[in-house]
């Protein structure tokens, strides 16, 4: 495995570069600096909001470049690249069958804060861990912004509990099922791997010259769209067998393990 020719390196957050604590460790952040001596650009990609994404990365928020909602919105620095707002058409009636299962909690999320429904009080501290910006409301026509994604969780598993009441609507929107607990609707463009395709045709990077990290089925799209995928020693098994390689887990630094190996190849590579 050469990984020389690396010049994107792209990660899933939760599960991926968060470790259990969602935190990220110190390690990371002196691996990163390396990635920039070498040129190497950085994408993190996440089901996060935008602003969740940059509290945990601030030290670095202004060399990064961020994959937020799933791929629904893109921003380098300050610069949009790319918004996909999901299509509203079937909002109302994705409402009505939320609130008939009260064990859903759903987050409605725009650019700047998610939005809670009342009736999800007892897990608003749980939520407010993914999506600190957020206000609490009744319907979602208390909501005037683009609506990019809806986030919805379960205390045991999304995809015993979720998915089977919302994969009819897998038609009109990507039906995600994005960690143990999560499922996201969103546009059917809203996805990890269209944003990765766009970064790769902005900066004329291959799939030979990306290098891609994840753990859930939200991810998969993108492990396509690299030669050099790696799934976590904790991920899903669907992204198992999609992935070209496997790393050890987001608590045993799975991403930084690799990430050394890449600064290690860079290294020899340039003294050649």
């Amino acid at each position: 495995m050469n990984l020389s020719k690396i010049k994107l390196v792209v990660t899933d957050m939760d599960g991926t570069l968060l470790n259990s604590n969602h935190e990220v460790s110190p390690l990371f952040f002196e691996l990163f600096e390396q990635l920039k001596e070498h040129h190497v650009l950085f994408a993190a990609a996440s089901g996060r909001p935008y602003y969740s994404i940059i509290e945990k990365l601030s030290a670095i928020k202004n060399d990064i470049i961020v994959v937020a909602e799933n791929g629904g919105i893109v921003i380098e620095k300050d610069e949009l690249l790319l918004s996909t707002p999901i299509n509203k058409t079937h909002l109302h009636d994705i409402e009505l069958l939320i609130d008939s299962n009260s064990h859903i909690h759903p987050v409605f999320c725009t650019k700047n804060k998610g939005y809670f429904k009342s009736n999800s009080d007892g897990n608003i501290k749980l939520l407010s861990e993914y999506y600190p910006l957020f206000e609490v409301i009744e319907s979602i026509d208390d909501i005037k912004d683009d609506i990019m994604k809806v986030a919805l969780y379960h205390a045991e598993d999304s995809e015993k509990y979720i998915y089977p009441h919302f994969e009819h609507l897998e038609n009109a929107y990507k039906v995600k099922i994005s960690g143990k607990h999560w499922l996201d609707l969103s546009d059917e463009l809203a996805n990890k791997g269209y944003a990765i395709e766009l970064l790769q045709r902005k900066f004329n990077i291959s799939p030979d010259e990306t290098l891609v990290f994840g753990d859930y089925n939200n991810d998969i799209e993108m492990l396509k769209k690299s030669t050099y995928s790696f799934a976590m020693e904790n991920a899903h098994e669907n992204v198992k067998e999609i992935a070209n390689y496997k790393t050890k887990s987001n608590n045993d630094f799975g991403v930084e393990y690799i990430l050394e190996k890449l600064i290690n190849s860079k290294t020899k590579f340039r003294k050649q």
